[in-house]
């Protein structure tokens, strides 16, 4: 039997990257899937791509009405809702922080937090009446460690993976799951920056992305959305509040291939044994 057979699925940042991923993945498992996302063409066609299971629904997540809205479209097609992947995202302002506007640090925590805690919000009365639930929050190693993106981006990362824990903590009691994936330099279009133009353009970067961790490949959308699966699958049933990284092992250390160049010079100190005079 597929892992997902009979669950329903809201997916937000669905019609690209790590979300149309974790779509195909999802129907493939047999569930049935809402793509919510602010990119109508790219949702609706991938909801033509997957079929009867799949459906889209228009949606930017900073807009409690639109996040409800999807929400309300699995509970009306289907009558139940398993699995609540609160996904999209996107880079955020850059630059110093004393020069950063208040109202872009705003906007990008509005869209990283703001849009999480709508989708947990809307998801939850749903999953308590049903007595179960998965909500996964797409986190990043951005928010683990720093240095691994722009500074409010980690600022928000790290947010959305401590409101992840805290929302385990009160959840538990009605059997709803609440846990984190953090990728690391994933080939999608937010982290190319191409979102919008063809996904063609993502490889162009994929050699970059292949050089930052131990794995010397370049993560890819497929590696979350198995992640994802199983945070969303009976598999985790006894996992909660955790932040899962995915990321070849980039937010661990310094890979070896950095290293050596210190090994080769390093003379070790002869160390006094007694018995060794």
């Amino acid at each position: 039997m597929a892992e997902l057979e009979g669950r329903t699925a809201v997916i937000t940042g669905g019609a690209s990257g790590i979300g149309a991923e974790t779509a195909r993945l999802f129907v493939a498992e047999g569930a049935r899937v809402v793509i919510a996302d602010m990119q109508d063409e790219r949702g609706e066609a991938l909801a033509r791509e997957l079929g009867p299971r799949a459906f889209f629904s228009s949606c930017e997540v900073r807009s409690e009405e639109q996040v409800k809205a999807a929400v309300d479209l699995a509970l009306d097609r289907w009558g139940r809702l398993d699995c609540m992947f609160n996904n999209a995202g996107f880079g955020g302002v850059l630059g110093p922080i004393d020069a950063i506007p208040a109202d872009a640090f705003d906007l990008t925590f509005s869209v990283l937090v703001r849009g999480v805690f709508l989708g947990m919000k809307h998801a939850i009365p749903a999953m308590k009446a049903q007595g179960s639930g998965s909500i996964v929050n797409t986190g990043s190693i951005a928010g683990i460690t720093a240095g691994r993106g722009p500074q409010v981006y980690s600022a928000a990362k790290a947010a959305v993976i401590h409101l992840s824990k805290v929302s385990a903590m009160e959840l538990g009691e009605y059997s709803i799951r609440v846990n984190c994936v953090c990728p690391g330099y994933i080939a999608t279009p937010l982290a190319a920056n191409t979102v919008g133009r063809p996904d063609s353009l993502i490889e162009d970067q994929v050699d970059d992305f292949a050089r930052r961790q131990p794995i010397p490949r370049a993560g890819r959308p497929r590696d979350i959305a198995e992640a994802v699966l199983y945070l969303a699958s009976d598999r985790s049933s006894f996992v909660t509040g955790q932040a899962i990284t995915v990321d070849g092992g980039a937010a661990t250390g310094v890979p070896w291939s950095e290293q050596k160049p210190f090994y080769r010079e390093f003379r070790p100190i002869r160390v006094y044994h007694p018995d060794r005079r």
